[in-house]
């Protein structure tokens, strides 16, 4: 695989003793000749590592797996995202998964998610390790009698399940499906029925502000410290609008922040104000820094110098800036 093209300039320093001299004489001299407040401030930039000819090879050889079985996909796409080797050309783990294999942003999740389920349900039987044919099948040999998922869609309802109740969801599907695999439906079901046995009711309400709780959910990895707003309620999850999307998450993975409505409703307007901007295709990466500072917000108010760094994103992008919320010095 060629190496990607890159424009970018690596940075170079002098490092030995008689460089720095001569620069320290150069400062002096500078210092008794030239007004300070004219001086040129050389900064360089932080740059992105570049892709190394042993990590390009890896990059080209876990995309062949995604293109293979579930399991094997989820694998690898576990790898390319937590040693993001998709850096090289594209900003985000999202970006990449759409431009290069064509997913839609939930289901990269979902295939690493699944892979954790299949590692969870091959305790079961310790023993087993290896794969019957990794270009035709994802699932272990089941020879010596434990069956084992053949695609993702079988294993979406165990995922926000805790592995020990994973492990007796699944068993107790393949009791139903006659000692085969289950089909989905089959799974649903059963998974139903235990969340029915040990419901938690949902108390949470439209507009209400929580913290996020990221726990071992990958979809949720480093927005721990981040508030959200409930967009919707179901019966064991909610429906968030956090700084960078929305996200669908089990209540276990939230915590509520207890604001007043008067607060709820002035995070509510942060939030709008956010979103607009995060839909601009355009938006830099240090308008987003922005926005990440600001979906970390312990508070339910802007101090006034957020509000002017925001209000100054907004003109620069030209985004109607609508109700602004009051801010707090």
């Amino acid at each position: 695989m060629a190496k990607p093209p890159s424009n970018r300039k690596k940075a170079t320093s002098a490092a030995s003793t008689d460089s720095t001299s001569a620069a320290n004489s150069v400062n002096e001299d500078i210092s008794q000749q030239v007004d300070p407040g004219s001086a040129t401030i050389n900064v360089t930039a932080v740059e992105v590592p570049e892709l190394t000819e042993q990590e390009i090879s890896d990059r080209l050889h876990l995309e062949r797996q995604v293109e293979k079985a579930f399991y094997l996909a989820g694998k690898a796409l576990t790898e390319l995202r937590d040693r993001k080797l998709y850096r090289s050309t594209h900003k985000t783990f999202e970006e990449y998964c759409r431009e290069r294999f064509g997913f839609e942003r939930r289901y990269p999740y979902r295939l690493i998610e699944s892979t954790v389920v299949v590692d969870n349900l091959i305790k079961m039987c310790p023993n087993r390790t290896h794969f019957q044919n990794d270009l035709d099948t994802s699932a272990p040999d089941s020879s010596e009698g434990q069956v084992l998922p053949i695609n993702e869609y079988q294993l979406r309802p165990l995922i926000p399940l805790e592995p020990e109740v994973q492990r007796e969801a699944w068993q107790k599907a393949v009791e139903v499906a006659g000692g085969k695999v289950p089909s989905g439906r089959i799974v649903k079901d059963v998974v139903q029925r235990i969340m029915e046995r040990t419901q938690v009711p949902n108390t949470y309400q439209l507009g209400e502000v929580c913290q996020i709780l990221a726990k071992d959910n990958p979809e949720l990895r480093g927005k721990g410290s981040c508030w959200c707003i409930v967009s919707h309620v179901g019966e064991f999850s909610c429906t968030v609008t956090m700084w960078d999307g929305e996200y669908t998450v089990r209540i276990d993975h939230l915590k509520p922040l207890n604001y007043l409505e008067s607060e709820c409703q002035q995070m509510q307007l942060i939030s709008d104000r956010i979103s607009r901007l995060r839909e601009n295709e355009k938006l830099e990466e240090a308008a987003r820094a922005v926005l990440k500072h600001l979906g970390e917000l312990k508070r339910p108010y802007l101090t006034v110098l957020e509000e002017k760094v925001l209000s100054l994103i907004e003109q620069e992008y030209g985004v109607n800036e609508g109700n602004k919320p009051i801010a707090n010095s």
